[in-house]
C-alpha cells in the first residue's frame, strides 16, 4: 500500500446524494489543493446516513479515485445524522485516564440509544468548558470540581458499514470523524475572524447541520432531517416527475414558465420549514449562553444556495449569513482547477476539505 506523503488522508466525504473527495498537500507555500472532484450516486443508494447499496457506493468510490488519479489509499471519513450523538456534558473534575473509565455510566443518561450499541469518545474542554478566565462561571465551575466534557457517540453498526464500505473500495479508514467536527476545521482555515462565536449551518440533500462555535470549541450541534431531496421529492409528486428531471427542475436547468408559481410554493415551504428548525437551534444557544452572541452565520452544503434561502435566514435571524468558502485559504493552481468551477462547488467541499486537513495518528 503506498505510503501516504507526511502523514495526510485523503478526505471523503459520503453525502446521500453525492461524493466527494479532497486532497491537500502540505508544504512551505502553504496547503496546496491537490485533487478535487465529486460523483454522484443514485437516490436511496445512502438514506439517513445509512449505506442501503453497498455495491453501487463502493463503485463510485473506485471511479472517483481512479477519474483522479489519487494513490493515497489512507482516508478520512465523517458520519452524520441520526445514528450520531454530539453532545456537550459537565461531569465532575477527574483525570483524563480516569474519565475514560467511566465516561460510559457519564453518557448513559445522554444517549437513546442502548449503550453497548455504540461507540464512544470524548473531549474534554478545558476545566470550566470555554469560560473566559476570571469569570464568575469559571470561578463558579471551580468551585463545584465540575469540567465540561464534548461527548461523542456512534452507532456500533453505522461505523462498522462505513469501515466496510472503505475496505471494500480497497482504501484504508485511519479517521472517523463527524460532519460537524469536519466543517469546522475547514471554517478555521478557511474564514478570516475565527474567535468569536459563530454558526455553521450544512445544508446537504437530507440533512441540515448546526452547529454554533466560540473561539474554536462548540457550543452546540444538532442534525435535523431536512434537506434538498425534500424540495426534489415535493416536485416529483406535484409535477409527476422522475428523480433526475425534478433535480434539474430544482436547479433551475428546466423550463418552468407555466409551473412557476407552484414551483415557488415548494421552495418558500421548505425554506421556511429550514430557516425555522434553524431558529429553535439558535434561540437555544442564546437561552442557554446568555453571554453570547452569535455574529455571523456561514451556510454551506449542496442546498445552501436553494433561491431565497440566504436571504431569508438573514431576514428572520437579524443575523448576517455568508457562504463559506473551504478553498478561500488553500493554494490553487489556476491552471489545474477553474476557479469559476471551484467557487460554484465550495458549497459541497465543506466537509471533505476538513477531512483532508487531518492526519495519520489523529484521535
Amino acid at each position: 500500500m503506498p505510503i501516504a506523503k507526511k502523514n495526510q488522508l485523503i478526505g471523503l466525504d459520503i453525502g446521500s446524494h453525492s461524493i466527494k473527495l479532497v486532497e491537500i498537500d502540505d508544504s512551505k507555500k502553504g496547503r496546496i489543493l491537490k485533487n478535487f472532484g465529486v460523483i454522484g450516486l443514485p437516490p436511496d443508494a445512502i438514506v439517513e446516513g445509512s449505506i442501503k447499496e453497498m455495491e453501487i457506493v463502493s463503485s463510485a468510490i473506485k471511479n472517483l479515485f481512479k477519474n483522479l488519479k489519487v494513490k493515497n489509499k489512507n482516508v478520512a471519513t465523517s458520519i452524520s445524522g441520526f445514528s450520531v450523538i454530539v453532545k456537550k456534558i459537565t461531569v465532575s473534575s477527574k483525570e483524563e485516564s480516569e474519565l475514560e473509565a467511566t465516561i460510559q455510566d457519564e453518557a448513559e443518561q445522554y444517549i437513546p440509544f442502548d449503550i453497548n450499541e455504540v461507540n464512544l469518545d470524548f473531549d474534554i474542554l478545558s476545566p470550566g468548558g470555554e469560560v473566559e478566565e476570571g469569570s464568575e462561571e469559571e470561578a463558579e465551575k471551580e468551585e463545584t470540581g465540575e469540567m465540561e466534557v464534548m461527548l461523542v457517540a456512534a452507532k456500533k453498526d453505522i461505523i462498522d458499514d462505513y469501515i466496510s464500505l472503505l475496505q471494500i473500495s480497497g482504501l484504508e479508514p485511519l479517521v472517523l470523524d463527524v460532519d460537524a467536527f469536519a466543517l469546522q476545521n475547514a471554517f478555521e482555515i478557511s474564514a478570516e475572524e475565527t474567535s468569536g462565536c459563530y454558526a455553521l449551518v450544512n445544508v446537504g440533500a437530507e440533512e441540515l447541520g448546526i452547529n454554533a462555535i466560540k473561539g474554536g470549541v462548540s457550543l452546540f450541534a444538532r442534525d435535523s432531517s431536512y434537506g434538498g431531496s425534500q424540495i426534489t421529492e415535493q416536485i416529483m409528486s406535484q409535477f409527476n416527475l422522475s428523480f433526475e428531471e425534478a433535480e434539474k427542475m430544482k436547479l433551475g436547468g428546466a423550463k418552468i414558465s407555466k409551473e412557476k408559481a407552484a414551483l415557488e410554493e415548494i421552495f418558500t415551504a421548505a425554506v421556511s420549514e429550514w430557516v425555522q428548525e434553524i431558529k429553535r437551534a439558535l434561540d437555544f444557544v442564546a437561552s442557554t449562553y446568555a453571554e453570547e452572541n452569535i455574529e455571523k452565520i456561514f451556510v454551506t452544503g449542496g442546498s445552501c444556495r436553494i433561491p431565497g434561502f440566504q436571504k431569508y435566514l438573514q431576514m428572520e435571524t437579524d443575523i448576517p449569513v455568508e457562504e463559506l468558502n473551504p478553498f478561500a485559504n488553500l493554494v490553487v493552481d489556476e491552471k489545474v482547477f477553474d476557479p469559476k468551477y471551484l467557487k460554484y462547488m465550495a458549497p459541497q467541499a465543506g466537509v471533505a476539505v476538513g477531512l483532508a486537513l487531518r492526519h495519520i495518528g489523529d484521535k
